[in-house]
C-alpha cells in the first residue's frame, strides 16, 4: 500500500511557475516508476511526466522544455516544477506512483492558470 500526498497547487497568472510536491509513505526507491497526471473539465486523465527507477524522464509534448520532473529519496518526494504556464495547463493534477504493478493516486491539487 502506498499512500501519497500532493500540495502546491494554486491560481497563478499566464507566464507564471508553480511548483509540485507529491509525499510517498513508502521508500521511493523501492517504486517501479512515479509521475505526474493531470484532469481538466470534461477530458480524460493524461500522463504529464513521470520518473522510472532509473531515472528516466518522460513528458508530454505540450510540457517539454516547460515542466520538469525530479525526485529526492531521502525525503521520500517528487515534484514538478512548472514554467511558462499557460491557461490550458489549468487541471486537476495527480501524483501516482507503479508499485508492484498497481497504480498508486494522491488526492489531487488544482492548478488553474488564468489572468
Amino acid at each position: 500500500q502506498v499512500q501519497l500526498v500532493e500540495s502546491g497547487g494554486g491560481l497563478v497568472q499566464p507566464g507564471g511557475s508553480l511548483r509540485l510536491s507529491c509525499t510517498a509513505s513508502i521508500d521511493t526507491r523501492s517504486i517501479y516508476s512515479m509521475g505526474w497526471y493531470r484532469q481538466a473539465p470534461g477530458k480524460q486523465r493524461e500522463l504529464v511526466a513521470d520518473i522510472s527507477k532509473s531515472g528516466f524522464t518522460n513528458y508530454i509534448d505540450g510540457v517539454k522544455g516547460r515542466f520538469i520532473i525530479s525526485r529526492d529519496h531521502v525525503k521520500q518526494m517528487i515534484f514538478l516544477q512548472m514554467n511558462n504556464l499557460k491557461p490550458e495547463d489549468t487541471a486537476v493534477y495527480y501524483c501516482n506512483a507503479n508499485y508492484y504493478f498497481k497504480d498508486y493516486w494522491g488526492q489531487g491539487t488544482q492548478v488553474t492558470v488564468s489572468s
